[in-house]
């Protein structure tokens, strides 16, 4: 598909753990529609940082892998510091998420005036994450909601667009899966305007290898207890 480039506001932050296999066909990607793209790199052994720099990325480095939520602090930090952008789209590494949906969660909130767009997988039916992981990940919406007082349908999706004043309201320390309902909390308690935006996760045999198994949801499922 085919993508018109969004304004130069808005800058994509992707935390990257040995991702070689993909990270330069997602960077090529994003960079036809964002001008700038932050890969934060976590401490890779598989040569991802400079895939990621060939196709166009700037690259942020941890010297060991410290963990998503970890990666998501940084990123935050570096545009906030390094860039005047008002936005900031956060984005997964391993080709889940859609470029197009984030160019239109973007556009949606500078219209709309929001402060922070959450992508959800579960406001339309274009995703189809099989029976028990929807059950796993329900699951943990509930308990985010619970915890948080938000009223989210899909409280751990990746991809979200953060102002430049909410993004100066975060400090995350959850540096594994509990980010996700940490991220919310934070979010929420700023008290600035939100929606949701449906969005298209696609689960690839790699994405389920990698990052989206059902071990891997009953991880988040167990975080947000946890947390």
């Amino acid at each position: 598909m085919t993508v018109s480039p969004t304004s130069d506001d808005a800058v994509l932050v992707v935390p990257v753990f040995n991702e070689a296999a993909v990270i330069a066909e997602v960077v090529t990607a994003a960079r036809a529609a964002f001008a700038v793209v932050v890969c934060v790199d976590d401490g890779s052994t598989d040569g991802s940082a400079a895939l990621a720099q060939a196709a166009g990325a700037t690259v942020v480095r941890h010297p060991f892998n410290l963990g998503q939520g970890a990666a998501l602090q940084t990123g935050v930090r570096y545009v906030l510091d390094a860039t005047p952008a008002a936005y900031l789209v956060t984005f997964d590494a391993d080709g889940q998420h859609q470029v197009a949906d984030a160019v239109a969660m973007a556009r949606h909130a500078r219209q709309h005036e929001l402060a922070v767009v959450f992508g959800s997988r579960f406001l339309d039916d274009r995703t189809r994450p099989g029976g028990l992981r929807r059950l796993l990940l329900k699951s943990a919406v509930w308990l985010t909601n619970q915890q948080t007082g938000m009223r989210l349908s899909d409280a751990h999706n990746g991809l979200r667009v953060i102002r430049r004043d909410a993004a100066m309201r975060l400090d995350l320390r959850a540096n594994r899966m509990a980010h996700a309902t940490e991220i919310v909390l934070q979010l929420g308690r700023t008290r600035l305007p939100w929606q949701e935006y449906p969005v298209h996760v696609l689960y690839t045999d790699y994405s389920r290898a990698k990052g989206q198994s059902l071990m891997n949801a009953v991880n988040v499922l167990l975080d947000s207890i946890l947390k």
